[in-house]
């Protein structure tokens, strides 16, 4: 990230979900309000041409410190922000020239109601692109629990790299070694047929943070018949899915946990929920099966797990009855108790022809995630207690 000077101890977000109006759009993926929703997984995108904007009302004028540019891989090279005071009269208060792409957190001294991005030069053939267009200024109470910007999203995360690969499933086939078809693993560093919570409690990962030593495996990817790791794997637990008052009432995952989401033995993409699409190419449009990607981009996974548990099961017969979506922003009754959803988010460094691809479960529909919960109880009540009832975004380290 290039820095030009520190943030104020005490910033709030300005920009949170506030009005924009932007020159274009890309298409309806990509709307301006995805560059202020505070979710680093949606983005703004304009059409392929010059000049492009995007405008936030931030309501009333206020006193700007810092603004966060989080660029997607289709930025702008040149390009000013710009401050008006009423939507109309634009003053440039910042230029930036030749830009390399890297995210940008600029330190200013402004007082404006609306702030503009005008972006006078294109750095690819596609148009301008940003998943995030943040405005931050200095509480005037002083809040904000941990002293920095309070982005409204209720979330925390874990990145946990590949660690190893078995044809083992400590969840369907326990104790049986070579017993399923073969994994990619990842987070605890020990898991294999015989893993247990206290046989993973007592083990290592390579989780970000080191407090997860949750497992957490998916069906190896083949190219050519050639295993490939995925090579970016984040794990987010998230309040969406509920409505904001259930949110309040999200308990912890029971440690022990174990969750199945996916079906291993889908025959079309009708019986999958799991979404397959290209990074930074949005223009290509994801599906359930893979989806052939432009080179320099990346093999994306997404795949979402239920978040309203019985209350009573730390597992079952089939692996998935003891969890459950919601229904209409809620939990069902015969599945109570509101938990994080854990969305899983993996990238492969795979591009071109899908039909060289497939999974040691079959083709891209039948992708699957499998999750053993060994987070420490203290460590995911605090993350729950902080950021995902209060409804605030939260990095691997559990604040703010």
């Amino acid at each position: 990230m290039t820095t030009t000077g520190g943030a104020a101890a005490a910033e709030i977000s300005l920009s949170q979900g506030k009005p924009v109006t932007v020159s274009s759009t890309e298409n309806g993926g990509t709307p301006g309000s995805a560059a202020v929703d505070g979710n680093a997984g949606t983005r703004w995108s304009s059409a392929f041409s010059d000049p492009q904007w995007i405008r936030i009302d931030l309501g009333s004028s206020q006193a700007i410190t810092r603004i966060l540019l989080d660029w997607e891989g289709a930025y702008a090279r040149n390009f000013q922000l710009q401050s008006s005071a009423d939507g109309n009269n634009w003053s440039t208060f910042h230029t930036t020239t030749n830009h390399n792409g890297a995210d940008q957190s600029l330190t200013v001294n402004v007082t404006t109601r609306y702030v503009r991005l005008y972006a006078t030069a294109r750095a690819t053939q596609w148009g301008v692109s940003l998943w995030e267009f943040q405005v931050f200024g200095e509480s005037s109470g002083g809040g904000g629990g941990g002293g920095g910007p309070i982005v409204r999203v209720s979330e925390f995360l874990a990145d946990c790299p590949f660690t190893h690969r078995l044809p083992d499933d400590p969840i369907v086939f326990p104790g049986l070694p070579g017993g399923s078809h073969m994994h990619d693993f990842m987070g605890n560093t020990s898991t294999n047929a015989f893993s247990t919570y206290t046989s993973l409690a007592a083990a290592g990962t390579n989780c970000n943070p080191i407090e997860d030593l949750s497992s957490y495996w998916v069906p190896t990817m083949y190219v050519d018949n050639v295993a490939v790791a995925p090579t970016g794997t984040t794990f987010y637990y998230l309040g969406e899915g509920v409505r904001d008052d259930i949110i309040a009432q999200i308990q912890s995952l029971p440690v022990g946990l174990r969750i199945v989401a996916g079906n291993a033995q889908a025959t079309s993409g009708d019986q999958s929920i799991a979404r397959w699409s290209c990074l930074h190419h949005n223009e290509i449009p994801p599906g359930k099966d893979f989806v052939n990607c432009p080179a320099g981009s990346m093999l994306e996974s997404y795949l979402d797990f239920p978040q309203c548990w019985d209350g009573v099961n730390l597992d079952s017969a089939n692996h998935k009855s003891h969890m459950a979506y919601p229904v209409a922003g809620a939990c069902p009754s015969t599945h109570p108790v509101p938990v994080p959803k854990l969305r899983q988010v993996l990238r492969y460094p795979v591009t071109g022809d899908p039909a060289r691809i497939r999974l040691s479960s079959g083709r891209g529909y039948t992708m699957h995630g499998d999750f053993f919960n060994a987070w420490p109880a203290a460590e995911m009540d605090r993350r729950v207690r902080d950021c995902i009832r209060p409804i605030i975004k939260c990095g691997a380290n559990g604040r703010p």
